[in-house]
């Protein structure tokens, strides 16, 4: 039988840990009447499921009747990508045509007769949507992995126009937290700053004790040791479950850890440190070689002050670095993270 897990980033695995509640709350929104907001930014650090969250989601609504899906490549003009994705809908060409939406010398289909071809893309685009309203349908646009580039910019200044003009549209962007905050940043941007960002939180312990318990039918017991090696981290839970496949059960998980943390550091860790500024760094450091939780003596030994301790404490949790959700203490979020920079700074 395949290994039922990967170690491939942006693929959807066979075997994975649904946040059933994170997830819900974008569904149940853009499902209703008046959906409070028609934009949500994924965030969260390397490896914690962004693109399978908004994988899910697209293929959750895509199943469900009006409801139309575009995944766009944020390296492409994505206002002539989008316009070519609407033009080529089956269930919408016909109606196109009817409309006598020429949109030939945008390179979209061929002239038509006693029609004006239609010059500028978001004026094209506009016409779709106002079709594709008229019809009950909605669309939502995914891009995974914005960063603050010039064809982001421009597609969501024309996102914004097509919302005020009330179209039926719906935008799923996934990015890491630095990204996000760029772009939300840009002063061409500043609608976006209202945007939901969903930080996305850690795998529920429990479902993930399960899903071991029921893929290498082990106890709860054994289960609950290898959910505790993983700390909630999903591409973790993808590395563990491989190499105890590969192993065939019949390695001890003392014995798969130096593999289990080579991969966490080729993968994601080495790459998450590189992006690390030298004060983050010393905070984690300080961390790591105390073993502190406690805030206030993380502070004083890292030799901060108040004001400018919580900038850096607050942008780690943001990364997805820290978790700070016990009041007054700060942990690593991600799993053997402290061995991870001990063994780098030893």
């Amino acid at each position: 039988m395949t290994n039922p897990f990967t170690l491939s980033f942006g693929k959807k695995p066979l075997q994975y840990v649904s946040r059933i509640s994170q997830m819900q709350e974008i569904i149940d929104n853009f499902n209703d009447e008046t959906p409070s907001n028609q934009i949500y930014m994924i965030t969260g650090v390397r490896g914690s499921g962004k693109t399978v969250m908004m994988t899910s989601i697209a293929n959750e609504l895509r199943g469900t009747e009006g409801w139309i899906v575009a995944e766009l490549n944020p390296t492409r003009d994505l206002l002539q990508s989008l316009a070519a994705k609407l033009y080529s809908l089956p269930e919408m060409y016909a109606h196109f045509v009817q409309a006598k939406l020429d949109f030939s010398l945008l390179g979209l289909g061929l002239s038509l007769e006693n029609a004006t071809p239609i010059t500028d893309i978001e004026n094209a685009i506009e016409l779709m949507l106002a079709e594709l309203r008229k019809r009950g349908k909605k669309l939502l646009i995914t891009i995974d992995e914005v960063t603050n580039s010039e064809y982001i910019r421009v597609f969501v200044s024309a996102f914004q126009i097509f919302l005020r003009q009330d179209y039926p549209l719906f935008l799923l962007m996934t990015g890491l937290y630095e990204n996000i905050h760029n772009l939300q940043n840009d002063k061409a941007l500043t609608f976006l700053y209202r945007a939901p960002k969903m930080l996305l939180e850690p795998l529920n312990c429990t479902a993930v004790r399960r899903r071991y318990m029921d893929i290498f039918k082990l106890d709860m017991e054994a289960a609950g040791e290898m959910a505790g090696l993983v700390k909630g981290y999903p591409f973790a839970f993808q590395v563990l479950g491989y190499l105890y496949w590969e192993n065939n059960n019949n390695k001890s998980l003392a014995d798969i850890l130096p593999e289990y943390d080579q991969y966490l550091e080729e993968y994601v860790y080495s790459k998450i440190w590189t992006e690390t500024s030298a004060k983050d760094k010393k905070i984690l450091e300080t961390m790591a070689r105390s073993g502190e939780t406690k805030i206030k003596n993380i502070r004083e030994k890292s030799e901060m002050t108040s004001g400018e301790f919580s900038v850096y404490r607050e942008r780690l949790k943001n990364k997805g670095i820290l978790d700070t959700r016990t009041y007054g203490e700060a942990t690593f979020a991600l799993p053997r993270f402290a061995e991870f920079i001990l063994a780098r700074i030893i």
